[in-house]
C-alpha cells in the first residue's frame, strides 16, 4: 500500500506517475541509487491511497488528474454517514484524547473508560457508568468537564467540515455567496482542544472556538471577512452589524456574478441584468407570500389581493424588460432625442397606470428604479462621451479618405495630360517605355 497524504499541494504531473500503478501495467518509473529504472508489479496487488482536500492553502480549488480520478474510488470522509456516521463523529473526539492534558491520562488506560465517559457526558449522568481504571472522584468529574466541552467544540467543527464540503462542490455560477474555505478536520479540532480545561465556562469557551477559527481566517488575505462572517453565522454569533454587512457582501457578490462576462461599456447588458435582479426579487416576493398564506388556515381577502399585486407586478417587468432590451428604432435626424432618463419616467408611469398598481406597490417600484438611475446615469454618460469621441474620429477619418480620392484624382489627370501633350508622343519611344 502506497499512502500520499495532503496531496492539494502536489503537482499534477507528480500525481500522475501513479497512474500506471492503478492499471493493469503495474509498472512506475523511479530513481534507485542515481540511476533510473523501471519497476515492474505485475502478478502483484497494489493499493495506492491518496488524500486531500478540496481546496489549497491559498484557497484555490484542487483537481484529481482525470486520468487518475477515472481509475480511482473516490470517499468522502466528511460525508461518511448512515450506519458509520456515529463512529466517525466519535472520530474527532479519540483523535483528540491525547492533545488534552486531562484526558492524555485516560487515553493510556485503554479505549473502553473514554467510551463510557462519552456516553456519560453526552446523556449528562453518572448512573450506569463502568469504568476500569481506578479513578478519583475529582479525576472523573474533570475528566466528564473536559468531555461535554468536547461535545460542544465537535458539533462546531462538524458544522463546518459540512459548510466546507457543501461549498467545495458547487459551481461558481450557482452560488449565492463566496465560497467557504475554512476547515473542520482533525487539526482544528486538536488545536481547540488542547488549550480546553475543566474550569472553562460557555462563554470562554466560546472564545476559544473563535478565536483559533479567526487565526485559521487569515490565511485567506482578500477572502478573511466573508469566511470569518459565514463562520460567526454557523457558529451562530453574528451580532447586528456583522448581519447587515453579510447581507451586503451576500448582495454584492449575487451582483457579481450576474454581471461575470459583461464589459464595463456594455450599459445595455447591465440594464438587462438589473431588470432581471428585479424580476428575481419579486418572484421571492410572491414565494414569500405563497409560503405565508399555506401556512395560514384559511385565505382572507388581503392574501388573494397580495397575490393579485405579486403577479401584476410580474407581468410589469416583463413588459418594462421587452420595452427596454427591445432594439430601437432608427433615430430621425430632425428631432433632438429625449433623455433616456425622462424617456424611462414616462414610460414607467405609463405602466403603471395602465395595469393599476397600487400607491404603496408603486413607491415600492419608483424607489427601485431610483436606485437603478443611480448607477445608470454615470453609465450612460460616459457612454455619450465615449459615442461623441468615436463621432469625431469617423469625420477625421472621412475627411482623410476624401483627401486621399482627391489627391489620386488629381494624379491620374496629371499623367493624362502629361500623355497626351505632343512633345511628350515626340520622346516617347521603346526605349524610354
Amino acid at each position: 500500500m502506497l499512502y500520499v497524504d495532503d496531496i492539494q499541494h502536489c503537482h499534477t504531473e507528480f500525481l500522475q506517475k501513479f497512474i500506471s500503478l492503478c492499471d493493469a501495467q503495474r509498472r512506475i518509473e523511479g530513481v534507485y541509487r542515481g540511476r533510473t529504472r523501471t519497476y515492474d508489479l505485475r502478478g502483484r496487488k497494489v493499493a495506492v491511497v491518496m488524500a486531500g482536500n478540496p481546496y489549497t492553502e491559498s484557497g484555490e480549488m484542487f483537481q484529481i488528474p482525470d486520468m487518475l480520478a477515472n481509475r480511482a474510488d473516490v470517499y468522502n470522509l466528511g460525508e461518511i454517514i448512515g450506519d458509520t456516521r456515529e463512529a466517525f463523529e466519535l472520530s474527532y473526539l479519540e483523535n483528540a484524547l491525547t492533545s488534552n492534558a486531562t484526558l492524555n491520562r485516560v487515553a493510556s488506560r485503554g479505549a473502553n473508560d473514554i467510551h463510557a465517559m462519552i456516553k456519560a457526558a453526552e446523556s449528562d449522568t453518572r448512573d450506569g457508568i463502568e469504568v476500569e481504571a481506578n479513578y478519583t472522584a475529582d479525576e472523573l468529574s474533570e475528566c466528564l468537564s473536559v468531555i461535554r466541552k468536547l461535545l460542544r467544540v465537535r458539533d462546531v467543527v462538524l458544522r463546518v467540515n459540512r459548510e466546507y464540503i457543501r461549498s467545495a462542490a458547487q459551481s461558481d455560477d450557482y452560488r449565492t455567496e463566496p465560497p467557504f474555505k475554512l476547515q473542520g478536520s482533525y487539526r482544528n479540532m486538536n488545536r481547540i482542544a488542547e488549550k480546553v480545561v475543566p474550569v472553562m465556562n460557555d462563554e470562554e469557551l466560546d472564545t476559544l472556538i473563535l478565536s483559533s477559527y479567526e487565526n485559521d481566517a487569515q490565511t485567506l488575505t482578500s477572502d478573511t471577512e466573508s469566511n470569518l462572517l459565514k463562520f460567526k453565522e454557523l457558529f451562530g454569533k453574528l451580532n447586528a452589524d456583522e448581519t447587515r454587512r453579510w447581507e451586503e457582501i451576500q448582495k454584492a457578490y449575487r451582483r457579481n456574478v450576474r454581471l461575470r462576462g459583461v464589459g464595463g461599456d456594455d450599459s445595455a447588458g447591465m440594464l438587462i441584468a438589473e431588470l432581471g435582479s428585479l424580476g428575481d426579487a419579486l418572484e421571492s416576493i410572491g414565494g414569500a407570500v405563497a409560503d405565508g398564506v399555506a401556512r395560514s388556515s384559511h385565505r382572507d381577502a388581503s392574501s388573494d389581493r397580495i397575490e393579485r399585486e405579486v403577479g401584476s407586478l410580474r407581468v410589469i417587468v416583463d413588459e418594462m424588460r421587452a420595452r427596454w432590451t427591445a432594439p430601437a428604432p432608427p433615430a430621425d435626424p430632425n428631432v433632438a432625442p429625449a433623455p433616456l432618463a425622462a424617456d424611462r419616467d414616462v414610460e414607467m408611469q405609463r405602466i403603471l397606470v395602465q395595469h393599476k398598481v397600487p400607491k404603496s406597490i408603486l413607491d415600492v417600484v419608483r424607489s427601485q428604479f431610483e436606485l437603478m438611475r443611480g448607477w445608470l446615469e454615470p453609465l450612460l454618460a460616459a457612454a455619450d462621451r465615449q459615442s461623441s469621441e468615436t463621432d469625431r474620429l469617423r469625420a477625421t477619418v472621412e475627411s482623410c479618405v476624401g483627401a486621399y480620392e482627391r489627391l489620386v484624382r488629381e494624379l491620374d489627370e496629371a499623367n493624362r495630360t502629361t500623355r497626351a501633350s505632343p512633345k511628350a508622343k515626340k520622346q516617347d519611344k521603346p526605349s524610354d517605355r
